[in-house]
């Protein structure tokens, strides 16, 4: 289903560059008392959780963006939010992005689901009481929703939000070429290619190093990084495999899609019609919101309400 969302920004926060860059700049990147846990992986490789003070009710996991972690600002507002709701918050982050490069030659890549279907399969084992939700955010939300489709019925989730997701990767990644986009491009992929650089002084990796420094957009990344990192053929393997639009339709969970039309890092074609969504599925689209911001003025959040009130609804025991 896909309805309208109930989001109104102030006039002066209409435009997508100006709802995605003010809340990054203006939200606290620390709002509550976090406790670190360190859980080791299978294959020798670790991950970080951000754990928010201990709460009685269902436990949610968010899973960050691009480069992000526990103290991106939307990050932050949503642990606090949901916590002061009685959740149990925590943050999952993807490998090297708790502030300690992880020991293996690969990363994390928008199809991901491997390690948040590990922790999950963890946190369901010591907390079998409890319901478990997740979040999702740009491409924490793709994987989300990758694995979410995979599963089925067979999901361990028990509710799910996914906001500003690239459905089609390709097509995201065409659109950060094109106009103002180029400078978040520019910004990230340079992100991208510094954390690379200092694997490569550190350890043998599968790539040519000498490269990066002519590497300018997300697909010229993607191509001789990512894919090569993780075991696809080329960008349009990695991107052809790992959009999550392809599998919107097997999703068997309760699942929240929060996405504005007018998202810069991606254009209005990556979002899919009503056919492409299971009947579990509810996708709000607001006219504004830019990427992950959703300000709807000075010191209003809009994400920071509708998500927990929508968990509390689809969570039959509730916090």
């Amino acid at each position: 289903m896909i309805t309208q969302a109930n989001f109104h920004p102030a006039r002066w926060l209409r435009g997508s560059h100006v709802q995605t860059i003010l809340p990054n700049l203006l939200r606290p990147r620390h709002s509550i008392p976090l406790r670190r846990e360190r859980m080791e992986l299978p294959d020798g490789d670790f991950l970080d959780l951000d754990w928010a003070p201990n709460a009685d009710g269902p436990l949610v996991i968010l899973f960050h963006g691009l480069e992000g972690s526990s103290r991106s600002p939307y990050a932050a507002g949503l642990m606090h939010r949901l916590h002061d709701q009685g959740f149990q918050a925590l943050t999952m982050h993807f490998r090297g992005c708790g502030g300690e490069p992880n020991r293996l030659p690969r990363s994390y890549f928008a199809g991901d689901t491997g390690d948040m279907a590990w922790v999950v399969e963890q946190l369901t084992q010591r907390f079998p009481e409890r319901p478990v939700a997740a979040i999702g955010v740009s491409l924490g939300g793709n994987a989300l929703l990758k694995w979410l489709g995979e599963t089925g019925n067979a999901s361990p989730l028990s509710a799910a939000v996914a906001i500003s997701v690239p459905f089609d990767l390709d097509k995201a990644a065409r659109r950060m070429e094109k106009g103002l986009s180029r400078l978040y491009q520019g910004y990230l992929v340079g992100r991208l290619k510094r954390s690379t650089q200092a694997k490569c002084s550190r350890m043998a990796l599968p790539i040519d190093c000498t490269n990066l420094p002519g590497l300018r957009t997300f697909r010229e990344f993607d191509d001789a990084v990512t894919a090569r990192l993780h075991g696809f053929k080329d960008v349009d393997d990695y991107y052809g495999h790992c959009s999550c639009r392809q599998y919107l339709r097997g999703i068997q969970v309760p699942t929240l899609i929060l996405h504005a039309v007018d998202d810069p890092f991606m254009s209005p074609d990556v979002i899919p019609t009503e056919a492409e969504l299971s009947s579990s599925v509810n996708l709000e689209l607001a006219r504004h919101g830019g990427h992950v911001g959703f300000m709807e003025g000075w010191g209003s959040y809009w994400l920071e309400r509708r998500v927990p009130r929508w968990l509390q609804g689809s969570l039959a025991t509730g916090a």
